[in-house]
């Protein structure tokens, strides 16, 4: 149950920070432009090709293409936004010394930051991809091969982002886990413009150093196999010889690729928690550290960890003796005790 209050927690703040707020607008806003868009260029293409099918199909596919290209870049940034300063921006700021002056474990309370980020994540997600490919359906009729594991490959994506935030943020510093972070995004991203440049040059070593590279950090390669199912049937049949689009596979993701991108959020899940480690004496691992002794603790109660000053206490509030064993008794005036 605390796990969920925790999660509950972090939902409740991302409405009152507006951001839940300010997603909604500015997707609804990128929805519409690319609708608008979308029913432009698609019409001049059809009335440019005296209604070529072929080459309808095409323009279907590169229009559909780039507007979850943009999706899946827009999830990125949010994901990485949620996490960056999950842990080490509330210890920085100060919030979560309260938190954890209640009897919460660390992995609990990761776990509940977590569940509540992969699930603003996963509507997000589908919700915009289910959008963009509805207006292309609407407008063009474009069929997919398979919708349905391509927004669950763009979801595994954003889960492998935000996790590996997470578990930066448990002891790094919020703007060096925000820069490695990028980096790594970046990084994969460019092996897989060096991969695709390798397959059309048929340059062997490029090809497979674009494959080793984007294995470190695989979120491009998932957003590729999410792209192949994206596409349909005839343009892959077409684009086989003629060429596809630089950000998008024209082949099925191969097991060990999905297997190896569902591992990597688990392994950085599993040791989030290990890597909660002291930071300059105000890391999450010393604050916990101090842990209350007692289930009858609270956070008005509980000794502070040592590295912090202690709070005052309200005149006439006397904190139970099991959370603070090694204290005087409190004058009769309450607390604190009355010095000698």
């Amino acid at each position: 149950m605390t796990t969920l209050v925790v999660a509950r927690w972090t939902v409740a703040e991302a409405v009152s920070r507006r951001l839940v707020l300010a997603a909604i607008l500015l997707s609804a806003a990128f929805v519409g432009l690319f609708a608008l868009a979308f029913s432009i260029l698609y019409d001049r293409a059809e009335a440019d090709t005296g209604g070529d099918g072929l080459f309808a199909v095409f323009a279907a596919t590169l229009l559909t293409v780039l507007g979850l290209y943009a999706v899946q870049f827009l999830a990125a940034f949010l994901a990485l936004l949620l996490s960056t300063g999950a842990i080490s921006g509330e210890v920085e700021s100060g919030t979560l010394h309260a938190v954890l002056a209640r009897p919460l474990g660390r992995g609990q309370y990761l776990l509940g930051r977590w569940i509540a980020s992969v699930a603003l994540l996963t509507v997000y997600v589908v919700a915009m991809a289910g959008s963009l490919l509805l207006v292309a359906r609407l407008v063009a009729g474009y069929q997919p091969v398979d919708p349905v594991r391509a927004v669950a490959l763009l979801v595994l994506e954003t889960v492998l982002l935000l996790t590996a935030g997470l578990l930066g943020s448990t002891f790094l510093p919020t703007l060096a886990n925000a820069v490695v972070l990028f980096s790594l995004f970046g990084l994969a991203w460019l092996a897989g413009i060096v991969e695709f440049i390798g397959q059309t040059v048929a340059n062997q070593t490029l090809t497979n150093l674009g494959i080793a590279v984007s294995l470190v950090f695989p979120s491009d390669a998932v957003w590729r196999a999410a792209s192949y199912y994206l596409q349909p049937p005839a343009f892959l049949g077409e684009a086989v010889t003629r060429g596809g689009i630089p950000f998008a596979a024209l082949t099925p993701p191969t097991t060990a690729l999905l297997l190896w991108a569902l591992a990597y959020p688990v392994a950085a899940r599993g040791g989030g928690p290990g890597l909660w480690t002291t930071r300059g004496g105000r890391g999450p691992g010393r604050l916990w550290s101090r842990a209350c002794p007692s289930s009858s603790c609270s956070a008005a109660c509980c000794d502070p960890p040592p590295a912090l000053p202690a709070a005052p206490r309200p005149p006439g509030h006397a904190a139970p003796a099991a959370c603070r064993p090694n204290r005087p008794a409190p004058a009769r005036g309450g607390w604190p005790p009355t010095p000698a």
